[in-house]
């Protein structure tokens, strides 16, 4: 049997958890060597994290560029401050790496400028919308979560020469932000007086129904899913769709090795039927499939299509 050639590209999302200093720097050193095509950098969820600063995040994409990959900078997904709009016009301005902007604000501070990236949490549900954002300057885009693939195609085709489509396609996924602090209140803390407490949850924290079923994941101010969407099975369908990078969201441990998983698929689809049973060790929970396949995102499919 003849082996596909790879025609998709494979991203690592931005670190969307608090972890100490020098276990970030440790990560992106293995990142670098990792089967990542693109890399993205940079705080999205709060401003209070501030293990790395904008100059340590470039200094990090300045060495993982050096190693062959594309570096995108990410923006916060909720601006809230000033302080959090400087921090944005830095990485906005930073002159060697493109952006990923997360919410409008970061759109205006880069339209007409230089191409960028629009994120996940721009809400991009038509092609219309589509069609202007690349009029704006993005290059790709990532359609939000809850995008069934039938939706997907039909905006695509309706959009007529679209940005290229990045699908968000392993890793617990960003439902919502808050301005309040989760981790801090569920400590009795205030958000201003949080003392950092997601640098104990390198995964977040877990939260359960009455039954003691996994639900939520409490991320500071983001909420997660406590399962993992897993979409690599649908590899056949993603690039009959047109997609043409799968991102990856980093988690505490092998993340590496999902990323080879992923590699691997790319290149020999006869892979794909054991992918799910290799996957499975390296999941901080139960896989999910169900927004892809127009299903509660919660819900999973029995075999793979």
């Amino acid at each position: 049997m003849e082996v596909k050639p790879r025609t998709i590209q494979l991203a690592l999302g931005p670190l969307l958890y608090y972890w100490p200093r020098q276990q970030v720097i440790d990560f992106y050193r293995t990142v670098a060597e990792s089967a990542a095509d693109i890399v993205y950098l940079g705080e999205v969820v709060c401003s209070r994290r501030h293990e790395l600063r904008t100059p340590d995040w470039l200094a990090i994409g300045r060495a993982l560029a050096a190693a062959g990959k594309e570096v995108v900078l990410s923006t916060q997904a909720l601006i809230e401050s000033e302080s959090d709009l400087k921090a944005l016009r830095r990485i906005a301005r930073n002159g060697e790496f493109m952006v990923e902007a997360n919410d409008m604000g970061a759109v205006s501070v880069l339209a007409g400028g230089a191409p960028f990236v629009a994120g996940l949490h721009l809400n991009i549900y038509n092609g219309a919308t589509l069609e202007m954002f690349r009029e704006l300057g993005a290059r790709r885009w990532v359609p939000p979560l809850e995008m069934p693939r039938a939706m997907l195609s039909a905006l695509l085709h309706e959009s007529g020469t679209p940005p290229a489509t990045e699908v968000f396609a392993y890793g617990r996924m960003p439902l919502a932000f808050s301005a309040r602090c989760f981790t801090a209140r569920r400590f009795n803390l205030q958000k201003d007086g949080c003392e950092f407490r997601c640098l104990d949850y390198p995964d977040g924290m877990l939260l359960t129904t009455g039954e003691q079923r996994p639900f939520l994941v409490l991320n500071g101010i983001q909420t997660q899913s406590a399962a993992v969407c897993n979409l690599l099975p649908f590899l056949s369908q993603l690039r009959e769709t047109g997609v043409s990078v799968l991102r990856v969201s980093p988690q505490a441990r092998h993340t590496v090795e999902i990323l080879a998983e992923f590699r691997s698929c790319l290149e020999d689809e006869r892979r794909l039927p054991s992918a799910v049973e290799r996957l499975a060790p390296f999941m901080p929970g139960a896989p999910c499939d169900g927004y892809w396949r127009g299903r509660p995102g919660i819900e999973a499919a029995r075999a793979a299509p």
